[in-house]
């Protein structure tokens, strides 16, 4: 049964290339954070009756994709276009797709400036304590690929990562998983894109507020890409929620990571002009 399934999916998408230049592009992309809500947001979204999502979530063709040994963006627009629907299906629909690392990954933000100069773009900021906690509980209760203690794998991130960094390697496994600290450092990040886009292009949502009235949040998203916004979303229960629970983190953890992001927050907030309560 796999393996007809498997083979269901090349035929479909061999389709999908033959016909890639009748295929729309994305109106708007949720571009990050990872761990900030991007898979609720896009569940949600998927659900309008005006939006079209892509055949999958994460199409990771901007940042290059998860194997170091295949670059997703070397197939260029062929392939990235062949993720949406035909221009004919999707009528006055708008189409869209998600993809957390386009917002960490370097190179991202001009190649989706090449490609779509007037896409809007979505980034959910969560508190980055928070956040990398979560990114650890993910890979080490989850996926199983970072077997230290969580204090210690905190502290070794800056060792970890520092040839892929001086290298420029973005696709190593290393920096897309030890970047614990290094994503939650959100003015760089943003910079990349305001410094491309114009600021009305972007939307900057607070992922603590979301969590707690996705309802009001999604109506500002979409008037934000311009659809209807009176659309009553029915089921708002959190996607991909974190398998931790916070009274389990030690404070010793907490501690740290508060001290190491007290600077990198208020650099975010003389960016936006606006103070989150982290």
């Amino acid at each position: 049964m796999l393996k007809i399934k498997q083979l269901i999916k090349k035929i479909d998408f061999f389709y999908r290339t033959l016909t890639w230049e009748k295929r729309a592009l994305p109106d708007f992309i949720i571009v990050g954070a990872q761990k900030a809500g991007t898979t609720s947001l896009f569940d949600y979204l998927s659900k309008h009756p005006q939006l079209s999502p892509p055949n999958k979530k994460e199409i990771h063709y901007f940042d290059g994709g998860l194997d170091p040994e295949i670059d997703t963006y070397k197939k260029g627009e062929r392939w990235y276009r062949s993720h949406f629907l035909l221009k004919s299906k999707l009528n006055q629909n708008k189409t869209f797709e998600a993809s957390p690392l386009y917002l960490f990954n370097p190179l991202a933000p001009a190649r989706i400036n090449k490609l779509l100069p007037n896409v809007k773009l979505i980034i959910l900021l969560r508190n980055p304590v928070e956040r990398a906690i979560s990114q650890y509980h993910h890979g080490n209760k989850k996926e199983k690929w970072d077997d230290a203690p969580i204090l210690e794998a905190m502290k070794m991130e800056e060792e970890r990562i520092k040839e892929d960094l001086e290298t420029k390697n973005y696709k190593s496994k290393r920096y897309i998983k030890y970047s614990y600290k290094a994503r939650g450092k959100y003015r760089e990040q943003l910079e990349r894109y305001f410094n491309l886009f114009p600021k009305e292009n972007i939307l900057i949502i607070n992922s603590e507020v979301f969590f707690q009235n996705p309802r009001d949040v999604l109506k500002d998203v979409l008037k934000f890409v311009g659809v209807d916004a009176k659309f009553e979303f029915q089921n708002l229960s959190p996607k991909n929620i974190g398998n931790y629970k916070q009274k389990d983190v030690k404070n010793e953890v907490t501690e740290y990571l508060k001290e190491y992001f007290i600077e990198p927050n208020e650099e975010l907030y003389k960016l936006l002009g606006e103070k989150f309560d982290w």
